[in-house]
């Protein structure tokens, strides 16, 4: 089983709508037991990164993300769920994360509006197996006003361009994270969903 985790923030419902599309069981949660047992985690997210950490660790759920992480369970991570995942966010002053990967989250300092919103392409950088039948220079879609700068460049996935060039998906072993939402980009983020779901099932 899939755990969707529920802090209170994040496109929820409409992230377990799209695996159901393409035939894949979930569970939306904020029970941390759920977290631990389940065979994979989904972090959805839209909202500020400080209000995100501070759900997670009243509801105790950041100690069985990290668990589930450390035991080689298959995460993804969508907009803050990708976010939340480094060392710390400037977003309304330093805020600490889960420190899974080194690195930082900043804010766009760029003429183009901000936030980042709307449709704009990927550039495969090193390839993630849920992205196998996704054609580099595909469009998903985005909405952000800030971006992860990783410390291990070796960890980033894809890249995309809006003034400046930022990482817009990362892969490690088991762990999976998009800076554009999956369940907003109609028929290539469904493959994105399946793609994950596939990765679930081998592992």
């Amino acid at each position: 089983m899939i755990a969707i985790v529920d802090y209170g923030m994040g496109n929820l419902r409409s992230v377990e709508k799209g695996f159901k599309k393409v035939g894949i069981e979930t569970v939306v949660t904020s029970d941390a037991s759920v977290v631990d047992n389940a065979s994979a985690v989904v972090l959805p997210g839209v909202g500020a990164f400080r209000d995100c950490i501070k759900n997670l660790k009243d509801l105790s759920l950041t100690e069985a993300i990290v668990r589930s992480i450390e035991k080689g369970k298959p995460y993804l991570g969508i907009c803050l769920g990708l976010q939340v995942l480094f060392s710390e966010s400037e977003e309304f002053g330093a805020c600490r994360g889960l420190d899974i990967f080194r690195g930082k989250v900043v804010r766009f300092r760029i003429s183009e509006k901000v936030p980042h919103m709307g449709w704009n392409t990927i550039k495969m950088v090193n390839r993630p197996p849920i992205l196998s039948d996704i054609a580099d220079d595909s469009y998903f879609y985005f909405v952000h006003s800030f971006y992860v700068v990783p410390e291990d460049k070796g960890i980033v996935a894809t890249t995309t361009d809006y003034g400046v060039t930022f990482t817009s998906m990362i892969w490690k072993d088991n762990v999976f994270a998009t800076q554009f939402h999956p369940e907003k980009s109609q028929e290539l983020g469904l493959k994105v969903l399946e793609g994950f779901g596939k990765f679930v099932k081998k592992s």
